[in-house]
């Protein structure tokens, strides 16, 4: 799937998922979104899973040339997915995301964390890439979260990379 020139917000910005609501579901591949614009929304770019048994997987995915306007969540991948611990608690995600490329991201995050990366602890996220990431908060340097996430980071890093 390529998505190219797409302006969204506010809103909830553009997910991957939610993924792995049932054991044998289908994975998700060879996904581009390049050249977009998030305006004050819930999200950015998120890959969001079910903390749930799945066969399910996300692999070569590619978020490029992205500006974000006081976005909340500007980048996101939660694999703990489960609200108000309702057909999922003490579970955790099957689904398998690798080779997940963030590249030339920049603007405003509307929280201190912008980059969030909460992957499974059975399954951890592997091959993120960071590359040429510019993002602020209210004129400050925002912060970074990793959780079971293998990676790396180039270029500018604006937050320092936790990977």
């Amino acid at each position: 799937m390529f998505m190219n020139k797409i302006k969204c917000g506010p809103g909830h910005g553009v997910s991957i998922g939610s993924l792995g609501w049932v054991l044998n579901e289908s994975g998700v591949q060879n996904i581009t979104l390049t050249d977009a614009v998030f305006i004050r929304s819930d999200n950015g770019v998120r890959i969001k899973t079910w903390a749930r048994q799945s066969n399910g997987f996300v692999r070569n995915v590619i978020f490029q040339n992205i500006i974000m306007n006081n976005v909340e969540n500007p980048i996101l991948i939660d694999q703990n997915y489960c609200p108000n611990n309702q057909g999922c608690p003490r579970q955790t995600s099957g689904v398998k995301i690798s080779g997940v490329t963030y590249k030339n991201i920049r603007g405003t995050s509307a929280t201190a964390e912008a980059v969030t990366f909460d992957c499974s602890p059975s399954n951890h996220c592997r091959g993120i890439r960071l590359q040429d990431i510019k993002l602020t908060h209210m004129d400050k340097v925002p912060t970074s979260s990793c959780k079971n996430v293998h990676g790396t980071s180039s270029g500018v890093a604006l937050p320092l990379s936790c990977l």
